[in-house]
């Protein structure tokens, strides 16, 4: 679905994932397929929660200077407006809520790692790796909203290779991140995944299925 936004990735540092899937492959029976999400979830909670305590800051602050606005006493035209601006108050913070800094900062750590892992078992469905000749699709996927890195490993892959393992290949990812590189970090990845999936499940000579693309997907 077209959304208008620039590409995570220019044609050319697509290209550069490209080919490093290529080469990763070349020796190993594994399949890398990287993939870039705009988000995992919508976290609506956190736009309830930013718009709550929009609403609640603005009817305190209103409370708290009564007499600059009351001097004649309660009125019903005043509980009306004073209404008014509470709603106000909280769609704005709903909206602000929004935001990906704000989003992030309503919603807890562990709820984005559990989106991001719930889009990346979708994904590996989606993108056929759980069909793989020897069930030894790697999915690596960045969730840009989450700015968090997940890697998800087929069946045959999880008792040949450590959590650690795949969490180092995590960080290799995220330091490339961390300063705005990554088709870097992704290439990064995709070599220490290479290197990993070599020694766990080597390629045969003349029995060596490219079974999916190594084109990296970018759904944003």
């Amino acid at each position: 679905m077209a959304t208008g936004r620039r590409p995570a990735l220019t044609e050319a540092e697509r290209a550069r994932v490209e080919a490093a899937v290529q080469a990763a492959e070349q020796h190993t029976s594994a399949e890398i397929v990287p993939l870039i999400v705009g988000r995992s979830g919508l976290y609506r909670e956190a736009h309830h929660r930013a718009g709550l305590l929009s609403a609640v800051l603005a009817l305190t602050v209103l409370l708290t200077i009564e007499t600059a606005w009351l001097p004649w006493g309660w009125q019903a035209s005043n509980a009306v407006w004073l209404l008014g601006i509470t709603v106000l108050a909280y769609s704005v913070g709903a909206w602000v809520g929004t935001w990906p800094v704000i989003l992030r900062l309503f919603t807890s750590r562990e709820r984005l790692r559990h989106k991001v892992q719930m889009r990346a078992e979708r994904a590996f469905a989606q993108q056929g790796l759980a069909q793989t000749r020897e069930r030894t699709g790697l999915l690596l996927m960045v969730s840009l909203l989450e700015r968090q890195v997940y890697v998800l490993p087929d069946h045959a892959l999880q008792g040949r290779i450590s959590v650690d393992q795949w969490q180092d290949i995590v960080s290799v990812v995220v330091e490339r991140m961390k300063v705005g590189d990554l088709a870097g970090g992704l290439c990064d990845g995709i070599d220490a995944a290479g290197v990993l999936l070599a020694r766990a499940c080597p390629s045969r000579d003349g029995d060596n299925p490219n079974e999916l693309p190594n084109a990296v997907i970018q759904d944003l």
